[in-house]
């Protein structure tokens, strides 16, 4: 399907004349006063790359509610991405009220997301790759990781329907994390296989545990009008921590800053004008790692799933470099140009679109293989579970309504008095009054490890867990930061200092309105364990949050369980 700028602006004048508000300045230019139209990038410079990341198998459009809770310490307070709701339009001067406000943050979410519909979606982001190719046809499309794992189809056909979903759209290279999860041996025929000719999967910091051989090519150099430029792949560096070590026995990760600067000289010295990292790092270690590591142009992110609408500008003994984040479900797609002359980059563009299923129509193509490979799943997918009377998402340092309603789901069904449900940032959202239905519910729960538990734990032992993973989430140096947000928790209330050093955090445990014993044991009920062999049910999560949706059939509004919070009165990355 071609598809001219000129057609694309008819279209966006039809969505505003039946009431998108859209604004007349681009608030999500890189430089403050251009006045651009929404999805209106001009050309720039001669080297250009689109990118997503964290799109968590989601082929069809879905909401997707911003964090309010986003805390930033130490260098880190104040600066991007730990700024949400209003400090975050202050932050990048995006005007309150416009679809930009709306995409990048929470406020007003119920209303906003009435107005301006779903996001993302494969079939309207491949329009919007399509659109922005038309002026940029040398553009490399950028895959920044977790895109195979999140949806109940994905999970289904072992990843299949998002490997040919990938290559339908055009990307041209991909870097891992989620992946993993199918296990080694799916990744490597994957690459091997599907991939070969296609995609270019790339992780300088994945070797062999024996003999520390490289698993998969560190980087590719392409040309683009005659420019020399080279990407260089960085996996997730702490997949066997946060997810199942028995899944990739054989090869050690990293973040391996020594190694990535080699592989940039080395790009270098092979000719390389352009130097850029296609990350799944999380912004904050993007961030050093950028002031540690000379040579790197730009820095496209993903894990975090922040929607930055500008890149952070890093200096370093090489000069600067841009890092940035893509946000996650498809919800965006980053266009990043260089204008390279004379060897070096002279200047950039930079503009974080985001993909609004209602002002992007669907491309026919993509549109016609998502429904032939949802087709087998449909009346599974379709399956109405319940309803809900408030607002359901999860994102956010502490806990969502949707691991609200998961943790309640497993104390009930499990007799426990206490459960834990994993920090993940993955999990579309939904609106007060919409049906769960089957598909809803497994875009929170869809991995290939969701076997529940019930332990028994001391009180001691309920704090050192969260001790633990506090400090995993608010250790003051990013590199220490080794996975998702705080651990979700039903039954238990807490009071948090997120500055206070390690073992110091966690303060007045209360279970079940009483305070917590330390030596008083518990029943934990809690999934996704990454340990091997562990003693579970064999009762994946799925079949406990179905069950209690079936026999509840309405959910009420949840009363979300917060920790108290310690000295973040003036953090701009919490509103309460």
């Amino acid at each position: 399907m071609s598809f001219s700028r000129r057609e694309f602006l008819q279209v966006l004048a039809v969505a505003s004349a039946s009431g998108m508000a859209i604004a007349s300045e681009d608030a999500l230019a890189a430089k403050p006063g251009a006045g651009e139209r929404l999805y209106h990038v001009p050309k720039f410079g001669n080297v250009s790359f689109l990118h997503f990341t964290d799109c968590h198998a989601q082929l069809m459009p879905i909401y997707f509610r911003e964090p309010n809770v986003n805390i930033g310490l130490g260098e880190a307070f104040g600066r991007a991405p730990h700024v949400v709701g209003e400090h975050l339009l202050k932050y990048f001067g995006i005007k309150p009220g416009t679809a930009a406000a709306h995409a990048f943050t929470y406020l007003n979410f119920e209303r906003a997301a009435k107005t301006y519909g779903k996001v993302g979606g494969f079939a309207h982001l491949r329009t919007l790759v399509k659109m922005l190719k038309a002026d940029r046809p040398h553009a490399l499309l950028c895959d920044g990781g977790d895109t195979w794992q999140g949806s109940a189809t994905s999970l289904w056909t072992n990843a299949q329907d998002m490997v040919d979903a990938c290559k339908l759209l055009g990307v041209n290279i991909m870097t891992p994390h989620w992946e993993f999860t199918f296990g080694a041996q799916r990744v490597k025929e994957v690459v091997e296989k599907d991939f070969k000719g296609h995609i270019d999967f790339i992780a300088h910091n994945v070797r062999t545990a024996d003999f520390e051989e490289l698993v998969f090519e560190p980087y590719v150099i392409k040309e683009q009008n005659g420019v020399p430029v080279a990407i260089i792949g960085q996996a997730f560096p702490y997949t066997p921590i946060a997810n199942p070590r028995y899944m990739v026995p054989d090869w050690t990760f990293g973040i391996r800053d020594d190694h990535m600067q080699k592989m940039v000289d080395e790009v270098r010295a092979k000719g390389a004008q352009v130097v850029v990292v296609l990350s799944h790092n999380g912004m904050d270690v993007d961030i050093k790692m950028a002031s540690r590591v000379r040579g790197i142009d730009a820095i496209l992110g993903g894990h975090t799933h922040d929607g930055m609408p500008a890149p952070v500008i890093v200096k370093n003994g090489g000069g600067q470099t841009l890092v940035t984040n893509a946000g996650s479900n498809g919800k965006f797609l980053g266009v990043l140009d260089f204008d390279v002359r004379g060897g070096k980059v002279q200047g950039y563009q930079y503009r974080l679109l985001p993909v609004f299923a209602n002002l992007l129509p669907a491309d026919k193509e993509m549109q016609a293989y998502i429904e032939k490979v949802r087709a087998p799943y449909k009346a599974k997918l379709e399956e109405k579970l319940a309803v809900t009377e408030g607002l359901l998402y999860r994102r956010g340092n502490f806990n969502g309504t949707w691991d609200q309603l998961i943790c309640e789901a497993l104390m009930e069904v499990k007799g426990a008095d206490a459960a834990f449900s994993p920090g993940v940032r993955w999990g579309t959202s939904l609106l007060p009054g919409d049906v769960i239905t089957f598909e809803r519910m497994m875009d929170q729960m869809a991995i290939t490890y969701p076997t529940t538990t019930l332990n028994t734990f001391t009180g001691a032992q309920i704090k050192e867990i969260m001790e633990d993973v506090a400090d995993n989430i608010f250790n003051p140096d990013p590199y220490f930061q080794q996975g998702g947000d705080m651990v979700r928790v039903g039954g238990i209330e807490y009071t948090i200092d997120p500055a206070a050093p390690m073992g110091k955090r966690i303060q007045n445990l209360m279970i079940r309105g009483k305070p917590m014993e330390a030596d008083k044991k518990y029943k934990v009920a809690g999934w996704a364990s990454v340990q091997e062999g562990v003693q579970g049910t064999a009762e994946p999560i799925w079949d406990v949050v179905g069950k209690y949706l079936r026999d509840k059939k309405v959910i009420g509004k949840l009363k979300l369980n917060q920790p108290k919070l310690i000295g973040m009165e003036k953090n701009p990355g919490v509103v309460l």
